[in-house]
């Protein structure tokens, strides 16, 4: 197999799946995004021969465009462009979950000041301000007051991008310090584990703790249940506990695994090359790859 990666830096994610693929005498051609042009009709030099591109782009703009030419071009990618597009911006993640019946947070959108304080007001404190392009827990905000919140969505209002413009808001869901994160590829679990934090936000790029978790029924059948709704790949689904039950409040295209990979027994970046055989021998399951 012939497999394209692209990056604009080669992180241990990265690293991880590059040496896997290698150690099974896979050829692999990194593909830096930066230095690439792109024609509407003919696809770049770099492309000829590759049986699947891989999207490792940090850059959400670079991931849109880039799957998009590929999937003009008849080149295969992962995660396809229309999956990139929906997990890309939250405003689109959230509308998604909720059109395939998954259960999310209260959620509202709005576009002027005036509008997104009384969808404040309406929801009450704490609630939480995200923007709809964004990674990593950067610009989140835990609204607690009246006077936080007029601040944080005039200071969002005079920011360049028109994204800052687009008032995402959503309801301060009480989780018990924790959140899930799951690795799946079309729906199917590779790993998962629980991430720990006194803050509220509990990303690990944020320095919470992580350890493995076991998936209820429940769990999966979300899961499964989310990934379908952004159109399957290769996925991370963030779950909250809420009682007995769950909420998923985001999935995401182009994940991280490497604090997963050491959370877990689970060998993730071995599990994801199994899948990315499958997908480039003709769209097995994993199940069907792991029978």
């Amino acid at each position: 197999m012939h497999v394209g990666l692209l990056y604009s830096r080669i992180r241990r994610d990265e690293k991880l799946l590059l040496n896997e693929l290698r150690d099974r005498g896979h050829e692999v051609t990194k593909i830096d995004v930066r230095k690439e042009q792109f024609d509407l009709t003919e696809p770049p030099e770099s492309f000829d021969g590759l049986d699947v591109v891989v999207d490792r782009c940090l850059a959400t703009s670079r991931s849109i465009y880039i799957t998009r030419f590929l999937q003009s071009y008849g080149i295969p990618v992962v995660n396809s462009h229309e999956t990139a597009d929906i997990c890309a911006d939250k405003a689109k993640n959230s509308l998604a979950l909720a059109d395939a019946g998954v259960p999310t947070p209260n959620t509202k959108v709005a576009f002027t000041v005036e509008s997104a304080m009384e969808i404040v007001e309406e929801f009450g404190y704490p609630c939480v301000l995200k923007p709809v392009v964004g990674s990593w827990g950067r610009l989140m905000a835990k609204i607690d007051s009246e006077s936080a919140a007029e601040a944080i969505l005039e200071h969002k209002s005079t920011l360049g991008n028109y994204e800052h413009k687009v008032f995402y808001i959503q309801e301060f869901v009480e989780k018990p310090g924790r959140d899930i994160r799951v690795l799946a590829v079309d729906g199917e679990p590779v790993a998962a584990m629980v991430r720990s934090s006194d803050h509220w936000l509990t990303n690990a790029a944020k320095g919470a703790s992580v350890e493995e978790f076991e998936l209820d029924d429940r769990a999966k059948e979300l899961v499964k249940q989310a990934s379908d709704a952004v159109g399957g790949g290769l996925l991370g689904v963030d779950l909250m506990e809420t009682g007995d039950s769950y909420t998923v409040h985001e999935v995401n295209h182009t994940v991280e695994f490497k604090a997963l990979n050491d959370a877990v027994e689970a060998d993730v970046p071995a599990t994801v090359v199994d899948w990315l055989e499958a997908k480039a021998d003709g769209e097995q399951s994993l199940a069907e790859v792991s029978a």
